[in-house]
């Protein structure tokens, strides 16, 4: 699944830190997190569709690794994250 550019920019501009910030942990996170939302519901039409499955629990884990990095290293920003997006937790 790609995201429109429309759309990532938007998420970008939401969750950056800086102007030039691009790839900060709670960017990756938000994208990751929209991926993750559209393969959700792609998932509830096609209920056999395993290989998307399996990318679907590899963005779930590669999130989780990445929230667990930012809540060690800045439990400000891990809050912050976690309420705009609406991840339980």
């Amino acid at each position: 699944m790609v995201l429109l550019k429309a759309r990532k920019t938007e998420v970008i501009e939401g969750f950056k830190t800086h102007s030039k910030d691009t790839g900060s942990p709670s960017i990756q996170v938000a994208l990751l997190t929209e991926k993750v939302n559209y393969l959700t519901e792609h998932l509830k039409v096609h209920k056999k569709d395993v290989h998307s499955r399996r990318g679907l629990l590899l963005m779930i884990g590669k999130r989780r690794r990445l929230l667990a990095y930012l809540q060690k290293n800045d439990p400000q920003k891990y809050q912050e994250t976690i309420s705009k997006l609406n991840l339980r937790k």
